[in-house]
């Protein structure tokens, strides 16, 4: 089938399940993200262009792209976006994929903000694409918003992603508080927690792709944690809020890092829809 151009999106997608068929990890919605993202179609669309001839100079890239994907790469670094809280974001390997799962924690910084109106501060560490920062600040428009990173390639991407959706930012390089001076409402953080020893537990395209400084943290992935709450207390301002992503077995531990560094804080959980263990609330 390689070098026709006659073959309709239906035909191309059918031809991409057969190729990735008794492939793990890979199903039918990596495919179709590939496809819609190439053809710049939304999935309705490419319902309705179905029967459609695709475009030759397409069917080639997209059976390049089935290759690459067979081969182990992350669907979202193969046409180089990613959908994030109804934004698409540029992603390259300097930059950690976002997860579905960071979106709830979009959804409850939201949620616990709702009566606090007016222009909070917010700082994002370890913003990596700027995915939290910025559907944030698309959501929040009036939200001063700052993002740190400790990468300055990965700042690059979030600049780039800022610049795109046309949303006002300020980045800074940063070691988690380092180069920060200035007290906020609201610090989210959702650093690298993953502890060298989990490697087993983790799948093999994450492993080979995504970024080391994004994904691994030393003291059992919990050295980051200490670091935020060592810093915690001086960068927030009275009543202001702290919201960390966690790892699936880490809440006690994030828990107890936090109600030593800040005895007098407010600490609450949150789990994902899944039931796993997945945010931390500290309230000064």
């Amino acid at each position: 089938m390689n070098n026709s151009n006659n073959v309709t999106y239906f035909e191309a997608r059918k031809w991409a399940s057969f190729r990735v068929k008794g492939t793990s990890n890979i199903d039918m919605y990596d495919v179709d993200f590939i496809l819609r993202h190439r053809a710049h179609l939304s999935a309705t669309q490419l319902l309705i262009n179905y029967q459609h001839k695709m475009p030759n100079d397409l069917w080639q890239t997209f059976q390049e792209d089935i290759s690459q994907l067979i081969a182990g790469m992350p669907p979202q670094y193969i046409v180089g976006q990613a959908d994030f809280y109804g934004l698409t974001l540029t992603v390259s390997p300097a930059v950690l994929i976002p997860r579905v799962e960071t979106e709830e924690l979009v959804d409850w910084i939201l949620a616990e903000t709702q009566q606090e109106s007016g222009q909070l501060s917010v700082l994002d560490i370890g913003t990596g694409s700027g995915a939290i920062a910025l559907a944030l600040k698309k959501q929040r428009s009036q939200w001063q918003m700052t993002a740190s990173d400790i990468s300055n390639a990965a700042l690059q991407v979030a600049k780039s992603n800022a610049d795109q959706l046309n949303l006002k930012v300020k980045f800074i390089n940063s070691d988690v508080f380092e180069q920060i001076d200035s007290q906020f409402d609201v610090i989210v953080s959702n650093p690298p927690y993953i502890s060298h020893s989990e490697t087993n537990y983790m799948d093999q395209s994450v492993i080979h792709n995504e970024p080391d400084l994004a994904l691994y943290a030393e003291e059992n992935g919990l050295a980051i944690y200490k670091r935020i709450a060592a810093g915690a207390a001086a960068h927030l301002k009275p009543g202001g809020r702290l919201f960390v992503e966690i790892g699936f077995h880490q809440e006690s531990a994030v828990v107890a890092i936090f109600s030593k560094a800040m005895p007098t804080a407010t600490i609450s959980v949150k789990h994902d829809v899944t039931g796993h263990q997945r945010m931390v609330q500290v309230k000064k």
